[in-house]
């Protein structure tokens, strides 16, 4: 995939992995690295060990194993600083090898992405704070891949909706801050839910600082509005619960539901994918046989295999892979033709990539193997068909017994949780007397310290009794409210969130990633940026604005004509434009740059490509990356224009549940 224009997501990398390096080489000599373990896949993705190597590092230890030597004098400790845990463990450690060690350290902490006063404290009632040297780390957004940028947060669902901590909101604003100082402001920031406006007026509130702390003329940020950023589009996670949910159906979606991807690697046992090229199994004779090894494997579009794969429904991934495999034959083939030397050394010089192809090919035949096992099971054929019954409006209580059933059956507690909450989530809520009896099966089941677990749920709003008194109560025919809940009775017809007839193999509809439902989250989206296509979609619809003549709107960058539909969508609904302080300055910059705009390095005039940056608070599905690259397929055919996709992680069913999951266990007798 093309790099963005104006926005390079590997100049992002790239200044992330030298300002680390210039942190390291700024301790002299040989050093030991202790780096918090949510940290290291991260830094993974943009530095690798071997460089750390040649900067001085001579072991790399977790901070949460607590297994620090004092094998090297220098210590370096990189963690985020955010929660009081990591930072009371950094202080135990520096006072453990204080008191042990004969060799006198010297202690550096870089925190990522920012000091905090509470780190401060910590290290200060613990008395070592004098010891040491702190350095920041700006590591704000992390490239995923060329169209997907991540903050790459440890549990950015529950931290925001079940803790209610709003620092991702805060880091979220400062990454998003740094996007405008590079290239200018968004044009205008447009969004749904109330932790999205939340980040809009932190946005403006920092922008205003900015611009009063700034005194030079060299500062792009608050002079101009980006000429290569059209808008900002900010979801909410909150606004539509039901997605994460689903199972993804996408190879790449289905792959983290059975195996989990994250930052962009997933352990798979080698009894499905083989040993890694050049290695051996090693022999056991004798032996008792061990538990399955497991290997991680790069998911990202360096493999140009995946990359084909990844956004496609799975129903078609077994004839794309069959396609592959049968060009790669033929290519190999080939060689028996060359009659010339040139020919025998063109083909010799390709050699490594068609070995590599092979390679990747058989990794992806593998691992789509056993994803028809999982798929062709009967659990998992029940749990999608309750799944799509409650999706298309079906009667809740109807899939009742299929539930108990699954339980019955002892499937993860998960999934079950994941179906319940669903139907809670689609229904406003779940009938009392059924919720109790979930509950006590629930329990009896899967052990009763999931109270906890169940009461983590109704706090989110997930799991609830559908009664008048609760917040989350949708009254039979009503058009639901704006401040409480989504009300997917309604918009099911609204925004077309139920495709009938999807053509898997050649879509022209996002609902391919769920095969037939199309997230709403990302039909938000659209109804920003492919305003006739969704209008196409729900022609007929007697909710929607009446359109203007020719089908144009008073402005293009806003919701409507879907207001209506809106207010049945839980939180605020904001359309902020950014305009340039100083008129004036607007003035000269349009002269300047041929009357196209500016603002921003790398500023370019309106015939280029524009970039549509979408922001996902509190979590996106591989599913919803999928769908949004389809829409940013679809806008670059037509309008000449990108989606840059923005999240505080990426997300699926298993983390949502999870998130509200009691660990521990109550104990027996």
């Amino acid at each position: 995939m093309a790099p963005h224009p104006g926005i390079d997501t590997d100049t992002i990398k790239e200044a992330a992995r030298k300002d680390l390096l210039d942190l390291l080489e700024g301790v002299r000599g040989k050093k030991n690295l202790v780096i918090e373990q949510s940290l290291a896949g991260p830094v993974g993705i943009f530095v690798k060990f071997s460089t750390l190597q040649d900067y001085g590092v001579d072991r790399v230890f977790f901070l949460e194993n607590d297994n620090l030597d004092a094998s090297q004098k220098n210590v370096v400790f990189l963690a985020t600083g955010e929660k009081a845990n990591q930072c009371l463990a950094i202080a135990g450690q520096i006072k453990r090898l204080q008191q042990s060690s004969s060799v006198e350290h010297d202690f550096s902490i870089i925190w990522a992405p920012r000091r905090t006063l509470v780190s401060d404290r910590i290290l200060e009632e613990a008395g070592v704070l004098g010891d040491i040297a702190v350095e920041v780390l700006p590591l704000h957004f992390i490239p995923l891949d060329q169209d997907v940028l991540s903050l790459a947060l440890d549990d950015p669902f529950g931290d925001l909706y079940l803790q209610k901590d709003p620092t991702s909101i805060f880091l979220a604003a400062q990454a998003l801050m740094q996007i405008q100082h590079k290239y200018g402001l968004f044009p205008r920031i447009i969004g749904k839910g109330d932790n999205a406006k939340r980040l809009m007026e932190l946005l403006l509130r920092m922008r205003s600082e900015a611009a009063a702390e700034e005194s030079t003329a060299t500062s792009r940020l608050g002079v101009m509005p980006s000429s290569t950023i059209e808008s900002l589009i900010i979801i909410d996670r909150e606004v539509d619960m039901v997605t994460p949910l689903l199972t993804q159906l996408t190879y790449e979606g289905l792959i983290d539901e059975m195996f989990g991807i994250k930052n962009n690697q997933a352990e798979i046992e080698t009894s499905i994918i083989g040993q890694a090229p050049g290695q051996q199994p090693k022999a056991q004779s004798g032996a008792p046989q061990q538990q399955s090894l497991k290997r991680k494997i790069q998911l990202d579009s360096s493999d140009k295999l995946y990359a084909q794969l990844r956004d496609a429904n799975f129903a078609i991934v077994g004839p794309l892979l069959n396609k592959v495999a049968r060009r790669l034959a033929g290519e190999y083939e080939s060689r028996h033709g060359a009659k010339s030397t040139s020919e025998l050394r063109e083909f010799v010089n390709k050699l490594p990539g068609y070995q590599a192809e092979q390679q990747s090919l058989k990794t992806h035949t593998s691992l789509t193997e056993e994803a028809l096992k999982h798929t062709q099971s009967e659990t998992f054929s029940r749990v999608l068909e309750i799944q799509q019954n409650l999706v298309s409006g079906s009667d809740p209580t109807g899939q009742h017994e299929a539930i108990e059933e699954l339980i019955a059956r002892d499937i993860p507690l998960t999934t079950i949780l994941r179906l319940l909450c669903l139907e809670s989530t689609i229904s406003g809520g779940i009938r009392p007397k059924d919720l109790d009896a979930f509950k006590r099966l629930i329990l009896h089941a899967y052990g009763h310290q999931h109270v906890l677990t169940l009461h983590n749920l109704s706090q989110m709003g997930l799991l609830v009794a559908r009664t008048a008194a609760n917040p989350f109560y949708i009254p039979v025919g009503s058009g639901g409210s704006e401040s409480k809940v989504t009300n997917y009775s309604a918009l099911r017809k609204q925004l077309r969130l139920i495709v009938d007839e999807v053509n898997e193999q050649d879509p022209n509809d996002i609902a391919y990633v769920y095969s037939g439902y199309a997230p709403l989250s990302v039909r938000l989206v659209q109804a920003i940026v492919q305003k006739q296509h969704l209008l196409s979609l729900t022609r007929g619809s007697a909710d929607l604005a009446p359109v203007g003549a020719g089908g144009g709107f008073s402005s293009a960058q806003s919701f409507a004509p879907f207001e209506h539909a809106l207010q049945n969508i839980r939180g605020a609904t904001f359309n902020q434009q950014q305009k340039a302080e100083s008129e004036a300055a607007a003035k000269a910059r349009r002269m300047l740059t041929g009357g196209q705009g500016g603002g921003g390095q790398g500023g370019q005039g309106g015939g280029k490509e524009k970039t549509v940056v979408v922001m996902f608070l509190g979590g996106i599905t591989f599913t919803e990356i999928a769908a949004l690259r389809f829409v940013g397929k679809g806008l670059g055919e037509g309008a000449g224009k990108r989606v840059l996709i923005c999240t505080t992680g990426v997300v699926g069913g298993r983390d949502v549940v999870g998130s509200a999951l009691e660990k521990g266990d109550f104990g027996k007798g």
